[in-house]
């Protein structure tokens, strides 16, 4: 039986070997390819980090076939040493032929590599910037212009003729990109620069936006010399426009708009903020980077455009310096100050944070009256999980295995780290230190090189060990190319004190190989590579985009050949080629797996495709300055985190909340929003032209925030009353300016402060929610307690207020012990819903927050007995919930908005996150100290570590430094390594296993399916929610906005929502509508949201905290029906036979109440 068992061993380990994949790219030894370039620089008392923090900004790489044999060959910039040529000799074996074609780079210091054919004579040239040292001269570009190719040694010999062609700088720049910006045909020329002076870059001062900036950009247009034969450029810089002072590092020029006109994207490093040159298409340009993203990364490096999610618009990715890993992130960074961003709003520089940012278009927007304008972005490097990728400097997208979709590549590594905040302490704290023992002292960032496969869905998943990029670096400048003429994409990059790193792309070598197919462009005289082409190819399941330009990631020019990786596709369909000059020509049915040449043909046709200026499919209207609504929200700025120092976010800042319905017995909705000190409510009145008039409710004076509304008959008389809950952050613990507030309508909108029928409640509250309870035919309330204030995460008491009112005196008594006593420690809530779970024909409630699930009381008779259920364990950071029948089945399910997944902290139920409190040192003020999951050290493994860095705690708990006197001690602490210093008795500690937006599906029985929305919806946080069958397509479709704007600065406001419709199918599934088709287009800090009968149709109204308040009205006829106030649901019977519930409240979702009303068709 020996044999046998070993047979079946070796089989199975056979088997086992052959089911490991290999690695998808190899390290080719430079033995192999005979490439030996490196960028070293060694460090002395003179050239060091210390004196000059650009030492190790690394050089660029360019690629082109510079003696046209079909090959692509590599040319590589150098700090100190001298640029290298080298020619691909084929098999990937490459000769070094720099002193032979003459590109030493002269003994500049080059950065950027740009490859262009600038005299449009077949033959690649090379740009260089020269940077640094202070000789002007030294300063001075180069161009490497190729006078031709020696036919037997194939070597290509160029001479340097920048003065020759105009181009004359003598500042620091880093980068050239070749464009043609004013569509006369050829290519004109963007310099980036980037230099340093004795203003410290983060110093807060007036923009310089009028050209005189030292580090300004250069932008030299191209003017054709007939003398000469060859274009001489002119510098046109202030004429155009180009007058923001920067500290620029990356480049990437795109038609971001899609008006047939270039568009310039800058990161800039620093403090100075990104520019995004918007062409004016009369020669000039327009800085609108505020206009087109709601924030960008503060240190921004190299950037990339193109499409990751095959939608046919282009995106924007960019680096910075925010490490994975807990230890770099706590030896890099300190706290940031909330004042920092005030400041930085003052002085009129963008939002900025300190990551990676992956800014995704989603499509034209509509301002009023349809019109379209500027596409709008969502910023989503979190949940794309690319928001950490450490000091990165090249940010790449290309498709590294040909599935159709592109991945990204990224470039890390500084020799020293002027950030070790060890280091900056010991610097700090010595006086006579040499230089040289600076220098040693500060310690390497070397670590790998990241690659990210895009798995289609906008993430992404890090592939840095399983495709063989796992090879700890000094690196800068990428790029890809073809150079064995497989069909896949190999990377070259140029590394500092290291050889140079040549990446082969093993993809050929698989089992199921992946198609592909590789577009050269031929254009006309002036453009002969047609460098500005943008390309459509459409083809079975899909369809791509790009814009054909060799300029990508850092300082780098890749093959100027379009790569398209196409998985199974075997055909293209069509290739649609919009031309540089306007014409568009259409090539059909080509087969896959080829490189093929598209040339600009003179039958190519004009493009005749006209932008569309105003929308007429979009379902909604935004018609807000027609109405009379001119609501701006404006509230005090309380700096909660000068109290409690941990909080993830303010507690201050939740209104306005917002409430409709018919105030004055018109049978009109009307519109009444909460006060917000130190504004007063506010009433509108909606006339019978549908317009609304404005009064103010100042019948008593208010001390504290309204954070909840509902509107209700209270007294019995058929009208609306209102109830204020008063909440906030501001006041301290237990004060009577936390009181609640009633006001009587007399039946014509005026209200009188009744000061005497409601129990006196004196925590902070959050919610306000309405139902007959009891079945005595009044509407009692659920009011939900919040944080205590100055002692978050400890919940205050929820109540539950019957309405005793007879005759006219109105009375609510307080029940919560008798009749939910649960509900007196059921958590931090920030909304609840009444809802008729079990369709038993009574309200139960529903009731929801931070550090809690989703709970579920249900109404046994006018007792709320809390229920065991699958939603208790879904905790969240949940902050609002409403009913609908979303699957047509006859009973009511449930959306639930949740903090999102496109944030800095993340929760899993393997790996929650966890709030842990206690008043730690003794000395009377109440501690929180919140945890997530995360990598120890790069690629180590994953635990639990404190939020935040050794200073911030140390503000609240002094103790800190004495248990971790130095950062690395600290950094190098998990949390329960950090929680053994402290007493624990009496700790609170909670837990958030999720952090998605979700519909829950109603089995029945108080059992429950949930499923999480789309990932549009996980964008940001969702505090509005609106449901109703917007589209008549007898499905309810559902309507969210949100944002949270007052994050830890720390960790940055969370913006990416611009409101979201999603239209249901009735079976439970849910498609975002893009804004052109929705009309919805809410980009602020969002809260409340409403609806309501309106002229005709719906208006969905949306209230913005510190922003405008925005009308959209439903384009298409509905009639619609009031509902009576004891009327709280029907059946309504579907044409497909299904019966759809409904049901009507006082209150639905965050700080909201939407009128009571159905639709008639």
């Amino acid at each position: 039986m020996r044999l046998p068992l070993l047979l079946l061993f070796a089989l199975l380990l056979f088997s086992a070997c052959a089911k490991k994949e290999k690695p998808l790219f190899v390290a080719v030894p430079s033995a192999q390819s005979g490439i030996t370039f490196n960028n070293e620089i060694i460090e002395n008392s003179q050239m060091n980090m210390v004196n000059y923090q650009y030492l190790y900004n690394g050089g660029g790489v360019g690629i082109g076939d510079f003696n046209n044999d079909n090959l692509p060959d590599i040319y590589f910039t150098a700090s100190i040493a001298s640029n290298r040529l080298y020619i691909n000799r084929g098999n990937l074996k490459f000769e070094d032929v720099t002193e032979k074609a003459g590109v030493d780079g002269s003994k500049k210091w080059s950065r950027g590599a740009t490859v262009v054919d600038i005299n449009n004579d077949g033959l690649l040239d090379i740009y260089v910037c020269a940077a640094a040292w202070q000789s002007a001269e030294l300063k001075k570009d180069m161009l490497y212009v190729n006078t031709g190719v020696d036919p037997v040694t194939k070597i290509p010999s160029f001479k340097e003729r920048a003065a020759e062609y105009g181009l004359i700088d003598t500042v620091s720049t880093h980068m050239a990109n070749f464009f043609d910006y004013d569509n006369d045909g050829d290519l004109d020329v963007y310099l980036v620069v980037n230099d340093l002076n004795q203003e410290f870059p983060n110093n807060f001062r007036k923009i310089k936006n009028d050209g005189s900036g030292f580090t300004n950009d250069i932008l030299f247009r191209n003017d054709w010399n007939d003398t000469l034969k060859h274009p001489v450029f002119t510098n046109v810089t202030k004429e155009a426009g180009i007058l923001w002072e920067g500290n620029g590092l990356g480049i990437s020029v795109l038609d971001i708009n899609r008006d047939g006109w270039k568009d310039i994207y800058i990161s800039n490093d620093y403090l100075s903020g990104n520019i995004l040159y918007i062409n004016n298409k009369n020669g000039t340009f327009t800085n609108r980077n505020n206009e087109y993203f709601k924030h960008s990364s503060l240190n921004a490096m190299g950037n990339d455009a193109g499409d990751i999610n095959n939608d046919g618009l282009l995106d924007i990715v960019e680096m910075d310096m925010m490490p994975e890993d807990n230890y770099r992130q706590k030896m890099m960074f300190n706290p940031v100050d909330y004042n920092w961003y005030q400041y930085s709003t003052q002085f009129g520089f963008p939002y900025q944070l300190v990551r990676n940012t992956l800014q995704l278009n989603q499509g034209p927007r509509l301002t009023e009256n349809d019109t379209i304008g500027a596409p709008v972005f969502s910023e989503i490097a979190y949940l794309a999980g690319i928001a950490n990728t450490d000091w990165s400097w090249a940010a790449l997208l290309a498709d590294a295995d040909n599935d159709g979709y592109k991945d990204l590549m990224t470039t890390n590594g500084l020799p020293k780290d002027v950030t070790d905040l060890d280091f900056v302490a010991y610097r700090e704290s010595q006086t006579a230190t040499s230089i040289e023992e600076l220098i040693q002292r500060q310690p390497p960032v070397q670590i790998s090189n990241y690659i990210y496969r895009n798995n289609g869905n906008l993430t992404f998943s890090d592939q840095t060990l399983a495709w063989g990029w796992n090879i700890p670096t000094y690196s800068a400048g990428i790029a890809t190319a073809d150079f064995d003429n497989d069909g896949d994409l190999d990377v070259i990059i140029n590394n500092t004190n290291m050889e140079a790193s040549l990446l082969e792309n093993k993809l050929n070598e698989a089992q199921q190989r992946k198609n592909y197919l590789r577009i050269r462009f031929r254009g006309d005289t002036s453009n002969i590579n047609g460098i500005g082409v943008f390309v459509k190819l459409m083809y079975k399941g899909g369809e791509q985009v790009a814009e054909n330009t060799p300029y990508h990631g850092y300082m780098s020019s890749t093959e100027n050949i379009l790569h398209f990786g196409l998985d199974s596709i075997a055909k293209i369909d069509s290739i649609v080629v919009y031309w540089p000059n306007g014409k568009k020509e259409v090539v059909k049915d080509v087969v896959t797996n080829q490189t093929i040449t598209i040339s600009q043909s003179a039958n190519a046709q004009p493009d005749n495709e006209v932008q569309a200026s105003i929308a007429v499919t979009n379902l909604f209207s935004n018609i807000t300055s027609q109405t009379g609504l001119d609501f701006f929200h404006n509230e005090y700025d309380y700096v909660d985190f000068n109290t409690q120092r941990q909080l993830p976010f303010k507690l201050s800042q939740s209104g306005p909340a917002m409430a409709a319905g018919d105030l004055n017995g018109d049978g009109l909705s009307d519109i009444i929003i909460a006060g917000s000190l130190p504004e007063p409510p506010v009433v509108y009145l909606q006339q019978s032209n549908h317009q609304f008039t404005k009064q103010l409710l100042t019948t008593t004076k208010q001390a504290a925030d309204d954070a909840g509304i509902c509107l209700f008959d209270a007294d019995g008389d058929k009208d609306l009353d209102v109830y204020f809950c008063s909440g906030g952050n501001e006041l301290p613990k237990n004060s009577v300016g936390y009181a609640d507030r009633l006001f009587i309508n007399n039946g014509n909108a005026v209200f009188v402060y009744d000061s005497i029928a409601l129990p006196l409640l004196t925590n902070s509250k959050s919610c306000v929610k309405g139902a007959d309870y009891d079945g005595d035919g009044d509407v009692d309330l659920f009011v939900g307690g919040k944080a205590v204030p100055g002692e978050y995460p400890k919940a205050e008491t929820s109540f539950l207020l019957r309405n005793n009112s007879k005759k006219g005196v109105i009375t609510f008594e307080r029940v919560t012990a008798k009749v939910a006593p649960e509900l007196t420690s059921i958590g931090m809530v920030t909304d609840a819903a009444w809802s008729d779970v079990d369709n038993d024909g009574d309200a139960d409630l529903l009731v929801t927050g931070y550090w809690m699930g989703i709970r579920f009381f249900r109404n046994d008779k006018g007792t709320l007995v809390l229920q065991q259920t699958s939603t208790d364990a879904l905790t969240g950071w949940w902050n609002s919930i409403t009913a609908a029948d979303m699957d047509n089945d006859g009973d009511m399910d449930y959306v639930a908005g949740n903090f999102g997944n496109n944030g800095y902290y993340h929760a899993t139920e393997k790996q929650p996150m966890h709030a842990y409190s206690n008043d730690y040192d003794g000395n009377g003020r109440y501690d929180v100290l919140l945890s997530i999951w995360k990598p120890a050290t790069l690629h180590g493994p994953v635990k639990e570590f404190p939020v935040a860095y050794r200073d911030q705690l140390a503000d609240e708990i002094p103790s800190i430094k004495k248990f971790f006197p130095v950062y690395n001690t600290y950094a190098n602490a998990d949390m329960e390594k950090m929680l053994s210093n402290f007493n624990r008795e009496n700790e609170l500690k909670l837990t958030v296993t999720t952090l998605a937006s979700v519909w829950i599906e109603n089995k029945g029985k108080f059992n429950f399916e949930v499923h999480t929305l789309p990932v549009q919806a996980q964008f940001s946080s969702v505090f509005g929610m609106a449901v109703n069958d917007y589209n008549t397509d007898g499905n309810m479709d559902i309507l969210l906005t949100g944002n949270l704007y007052d994050m830890h600065p720390n960790q940055g406001r969370i913006d990416a929502s611009n409101g979201l419709l999603l239209q249901g199918d009735g079976a439970g599934n849910f498609k975002p509508l893009p804004i052109l088709q929705s009309g919805i287009l809410v980009p602020g800090n969002a809260r409340s949201l409403i609806q309501f009968p309106y002229n005709g149709s719906i208006a969905v109204v949306a209230a913005q905290n510190q922003g405008r308040l925005r009308l959209f009205h439903l384009k298409q006829t509905r009639s619609t029906a009031p509902v009576e106030i004891a009327t709280t649901n029907k059946l309504v019977q579907l044409k497909n036979g299904k019966q759809r519930k409904e049901e009507y409240y006082f209150g639905s979702s965050f700080g909201s109440q939407s009128a009571r009303f159905t639709l008639a068709n």
